[in-house]
């Protein structure tokens, strides 16, 4: 029986020590795409995924392709697992986007991970060049978070679901906006535990250098839709894959537009390939009506290839 389905792919935060461990022994096909990332990279991803530290994982330069490798290991062994899947469309989560692109086909594996690692590696040096904070704003209307935004000079990170935002900018106007929360309406305002200003004016630097590299990128239109952060819509020629790629590194990530228009297509299976159910608690605030399976390890594989086989 054919299932037709959405991948969801995880971005970075997602990440723990021993992902992918119990997929490389149990499947071939996981084991051979993390075969080819050692192969392929200069420092010691698999090793860092496998066993920690925890503090090196977290890191951008490590955190970001450990997360491809593991979304497309999954999605490796389910094609396998699942003669009958149809994938009707696939979206990721700001680093996301490039494994959903992968899945689609738009470049390879290798040049994917080449990518991702780049990218990963600009953003840490911009972080270290510039202090930077973000905050998720929990509970308040999309109006009042934006008006707080322009009145501390930071920007609108994620917009993740309905009532929850994330800013991102100046370590100073984080705080200010966090202060100033309240006063809008917001419910909570909570600082987040990362190295900087992600999809904020301060990455400038990281999206000149990704330009280069995306523009060095051999890139093809998907063979399905992929959605965009940035304009929560597919794009299909190269010119625009590469141009929202890039302006995905400082501009906002709309993943609850970009869920509400693949419900409206009438999509209602997802499947989330990556660590820790995050889309899935997002969907359930976007749309309670949309199914999504969350795929991280053997277990959830072979409960979710059961379902999908029957």
């Amino acid at each position: 029986m054919s299932r037709s389905v959405v991948l969801l792919f995880s971005g970075q935060g997602a990440q723990r020590v021993g992902m992918g461990n119990d997929l490389v022994a149990a499947y071939p096909a996981a084991a051979s795409l993390f075969d080819e990332a050692r192969a392929l990279l200069d420092f010691d991803l698999t090793g860092v995924m496998a066993s920690g530290p925890e503090a090196e994982l977290t890191r951008t330069g490590y955190c970001q392709p450990a997360l491809y490798l593991h979304g497309l290991a999954v999605l490796a062994v389910l094609r396998e697992r699942v003669p009958g899947l149809v994938v009707a469309a696939c979206a990721g989560l700001s680093l996301g986007e490039f494994t959903a692109h992968a899945a689609a086909g738009t470049f390879s594996f290798a040049d994917g991970l080449r990518l991702v690692a780049a990218r990963g590696r600009f953003m840490d040096e911009a972080c270290a060049a510039a202090a930077g904070a973000m905050a998720a704003m929990i509970g308040g209307e999309e109006a009042a978070v934006r008006e707080l935004a322009a009145e501390c000079d930071v920007d609108v990170a994620n917009l993740n679901a309905p009532g929850q935002i994330v800013l991102s900018g100046s370590e100073a106007g984080i705080a200010r906006a966090v202060a100033g929360a309240r006063a809008r309406g917001i419910r909570l305002a909570k600082p987040l535990a990362v190295a900087g200003a992600y999809h904020s004016r301060l990455m400038r630097p990281a999206q000149e250098k990704l330009a280069a590299e995306l523009a060095a990128t051999s890139l093809r239109p998907p063979s399905v839709p992929v959605i965009s952060n940035v304009t929560a819509g597919p794009v299909a020629e190269p010119s625009e894959i590469r141009r929202t790629l890039e302006a995905q590194v400082t501009g906002s990530v709309r993943w609850s537009e970009s869920m509400q228009y693949l419900r409206r297509c009438g999509h209602d299976l997802f499947l989330e390939l990556g660590p820790g159910g995050v889309l899935a608690g997002l969907m359930s605030r976007i749309d309670k009506s949309a199914r999504v399976l969350s795929i991280e390890d053997t277990a959830s594989l072979e409960k979710a290839v059961a379902e999908l086989n029957a």
